[in-house]
């Protein structure tokens, strides 16, 4: 495995696919893991949960890479996560036997940013779908989104009109980056701020059992 800690939680029979979440900033791999349960109640998913590669003096828990501007990470430190995360998908493919065509990449702010990253890069496999909550497509040199590439790819997207960390703003950009070059974006605002809405949580679960073919997850 690569060298990113992670948390996991297997499905109850033979998994028929596999769900990576991605914490936001400041947190690490065990905040996301609740959510398993409520995206995927018959646990018919392995997910898995890996920790954010930074600690920062002055802050608290792990992170994908330095904010120096919101929508715009820090170029250097972007880019190293963006190979170890690469390095640990890499990896759990290979471990779990369950590969990119069968794979959710997830996340909530830093860790969506990270799922569209990993999701869209033209150096990296195409997942099965992504699942963005309260994120953006980040803009940094040395990476650009291949969008033609991805084209048909499932995309779900919920942010809170009222988030004043990540404004709602880059939400709906990047559901017009993404539909203009023909990903299949299911978009979702709520009157939420910066956190998971529960309120959104049934439209995921629906989206998640269409795009990895489950058929009914609740």
């Amino acid at each position: 495995m690569s060298p990113l800690a992670f948390a996991e939680r297997p499905a109850a029979g033979e998994p028929q696919g596999l769900l990576v979440l991605h914490h936001g900033r400041g947190t690490d791999e065990h905040d996301l893991l609740p959510l398993a349960d409520a995206l995927d109640p018959q646990r018919r998913l392995h997910v898995v949960t890996p920790r954010g590669p930074l600690t920062l003096p002055g802050s608290p828990g792990r992170h994908w890479y330095v904010v120096r501007q919101v929508g715009y990470p820090d170029r250097d430190t972007f880019h190293a996560g963006y190979r170890e995360l690469a390095a640990f998908h890499d990896a759990l493919w290979q471990r779990t036997g369950l590969g990119p065509e069968r794979t959710v990449l997830g996340g909530f702010s830093q860790g969506a940013v990270m799922s569209y990253a990993l999701g869209l890069g033209p150096d990296r496999p195409a997942p099965a779908g992504i699942l963005a909550l309260s994120g953006f497509v980040p803009v940094v040199d040395g990476w650009e989104a291949d969008v033609d590439g991805r084209r048909g790819l499932p995309v779900f997207v919920a942010h809170g009109r009222e988030d004043r960390v990540i404004g709602i703003g880059f939400a709906r950009l990047a559901r017009e980056l993404l539909e203009v070059g023909g990903i299949e974006v299911d978009y979702h605002e709520s009157e939420g701020a910066h956190h998971v809405d529960p309120v959104l949580v049934p439209s995921a679960v629906v989206w998640l059992a269409r795009t990895l073919g489950l058929g009914r997850l609740g």
